[in-house]
């Protein structure tokens, strides 16, 4: 897991060594353990890495890393789970190993089957792959985007980093603001990540599944992976299905323990962090494989005194099944100013809340010297956890529009128009321009593909809700906020293999009896607390927003409110924003769906005037 970064000038002019490593300087918090930096021969290209060691943590692994032949040269941020297993398979062909590295191990894939190697990985990734012979440059990224890549192309250079705020920052790109982007954002807050496009006009996202060429100063992207072509044949019976979940998600996390140093796990005390854990202990049961951590007994629990979200009972529960002592970090009233500006600055992009327990909580891990956990993201989107009882309207509603825009281009546009009406109605609604001025929707991944015809609405919902809107934002939330640390994250649930599978398997194993999840609920069976197994309620990993935002929190906002922006101006009503947040600090009303309408709007002005 590093961060990286690459310059290729067009003009045939060579690369300013100080351009190189100012780019990679804006994301030296990605990986602490080291810099390198390689140029082309004729110095039109230059690769920059930071490194966050994690496998063969000495000089085996450094990057940028050159083939044996010096042929190619590739920069890599990720991890390949399964290398172990391609590497013997590369050795059976003849290639010869200097390191025990997993990236050593992408090269040799890449001489033997070049873009063919991409479906043969399970992991996260974002990589480039230069060939000094053609001086052709190949970029990728994994199945479904745990990993960023952005990119910005003018005619005197092409321009890639793993995130966008060093490309803002670096000098090298016009840091304008693409306002038809901001203005999606804040009618949409997941309708952008799924895109191509940025908040900044010249950034572009290389989407999830996407891999492209830069030849002769042309870009030619295209989509290497479908899910819908890859669903497996399931079995009949729902035993069968049930123990099918389990055997894939037992080695699923025992892949994501190989690890040279210390790993551990964020621990909410819900089900899917739990079952992460308890699986963890399973796995060292039945017998640690080559290359597992065995300093794995790490578990941090974010707690809330006080609060409605705090779940600390539940997690302890979960830690003493796993025989695990965890370590407790208390988020009160105190910290809604904790760092307030960086943890904005470290997320760069626009959300529907503010994430400081995220940011905070993988400090800790950082403080503590672990700098790999195994957290159960992408369950929620896999299985339906939005359905849950005690869910707000807002998620209701959200639930009901992603129904709807999963089924056409013109079911989505209905949709965004419903929404602000609604919003109007609310009186959460103050963009400029009303209802004759409605944001264009943005193309997203994976939204028009073809699903079988059986397939019903919450099978639909969940396919675009994991492929295009709510997971690729929370996503890039927790690369950010974990790699602001320099900690890795790894998500058993996003196994591909396990993520195949599950979306074949029909809606009855993944809602059923009154419960989400229903099928890894199953799976899950005598191998965690019961207590937690079988519990309904739903929390989620967050900041105790309504708490700060009627305390703590009244003052900045007020301050921002009183900040002249005029890009912000542009876009919004602001006397009728100030009027809103003012009647809610006032009363002291703010509660969460009030919250997830109004903070991106916050959000968005602290961006602009950050960029101004």
């Amino acid at each position: 897991m590093c961060g990286i970064a690459g310059i290729v000038n067009l003009r045939g002019n060579a690369v300013e060594p100080s351009d190189i490593s100012r780019l990679t300087r804006l994301i030296a918090h990605r990986g602490p353990f080291g810099e390198g930096i390689w140029f082309s021969p004729d110095r039109t290209l230059a690769f920059g890495h930071r490194r966050l060691a994690i496998i063969d943590p000495g000089e085996g692994g450094y990057q940028p890393m050159l083939s044996a032949d010096g042929r190619y040269v590739i920069v890599f941020n990720g991890e390949i789970y399964n290398f172990l297993e391609l590497r013997r398979e590369l050795e059976a062909q003849g290639a010869v190993f200097r390191s025990e590295s997993d990236t050593e191990v992408i090269l040799a894939a890449w001489e033997a089957w070049r873009e063919d190697m991409l479906p043969r990985f399970n992991g996260m990734w974002a990589l480039a792959i230069f060939d000094t012979s053609t001086r052709e440059l190949f970029l990728a990224r994994d199945r479904f985007g745990i990993k960023p890549l952005l990119y910005a192309m003018s005619p005197e250079r092409f321009v890639f980093a793993s995130e966008q705020r060093a490309l803002v920052r670096s000098g090298l790109i016009d840091p304008s603001v693409d306002l038809e982007v901001a203005r999606r954002l804040l009618l949409d807050a997941f309708g952008i990540e799924g895109s191509e496009r940025t908040l900044f006009r010249q950034v572009r996202r290389l989407q999830a599944g996407h891999c492209m060429w830069l030849r002769q100063g042309k870009v030619s992207v295209r989509r290497w992976w479908r899910t819908v072509d890859h669903l497996p044949s399931v079995p009949t019976t729902e035993a069968e299905r049930v123990a099918g979940f389990r055997e894939l998600f037992q080695d699923a996390v025992a892949l994501r323990m190989r690890s040279d140093v210390p790993i551990g796990t964020c621990l909410s005390g819900g089900f899917d962090s739990s079952a992460v854990i308890c699986t963890m202990a399973s796995h060292e049961q039945a017998g640690m494989g080559p290359r597992d951590s065995t300093a794995w007994r790490h578990a941090f629990v974010a707690t809330f005194p006080g609060a409605l979200n705090d779940e600390r009972p539940m997690a302890e529960e979960a830690a003493a099944w796993a025989k695990v002592e965890p370590t407790f970090l208390e988020i009160g009233q105190a910290d809604a100013l904790t760092d307030l500006d960086r943890i904005l600055d470290d997320l760069d992009d626009v959300y529907i809340s503010l994430p400081s327990a995220v940011w905070l909580i993988y400090r800790q891990l950082r403080q503590n010297d672990v700098t790999v956990s195994l957290d159960g993201h992408g369950a929620d989107e896999l299985m339906g956890a939005y359905l849950q009882e005690g869910q707000t309207f807002a998620f209701r509603i959200r639930n009901a529009a992603e129904d709807l825009a999963s089924r056409s281009p013109l079911a989505r546009r209905g949709v965004d128009f419903l929404r602000m009406l609604a919003l109007k109605r609310q009186g959460v609604y103050f963009l400029r321009g009303g209802l004759r001025d409605l944001p264009a929707s943005l193309p997203l991944v994976a939204e028009d593909d073809v699903l079988p015809r059986e397939w019903g609405g919450l099978n639909r919902r969940l396919y675009r809700m994991f492929h295009s809107t709510v997971l690729p934002t929370i996503l890039r939330n927790f690369d950010r906020l974990s790699m602001a640390h320099g900690v890795e994250v790894r998500m058993p649930f996003m196994d591909w293999r396990l993520v195949t599978y599950t979306m074949a398997l029909p809606e009855s194993s993944k809602s059923a009896d009154g419960y989400t999840k229903a099928v890894a609920r199953r799976a899950m069976a005598n191998l965690m607390p019961e207590s937690i197994r079988t519990a309904r309620r739903k929390v989620g990993f967050n900041s105790p927003m309504p708490e700060w935002l009627n305390g703590a929190l009244a003052g900045w906002t007020a301050d921002l409110l009183a900040r002249e922006v005029p890009a912000f101006a542009e876009l919004v009503d602001e006397t009728a924003l100030r009027r809103a947040v003012s009647r809610l600090t006032a009363s002291k009303t703010w509660d969460w769906e009030a919250v997830g309408r109004i903070w991106p709007y916050l959000n968005m002005k602290w961006m602009l005037a950050r960029y101004a």
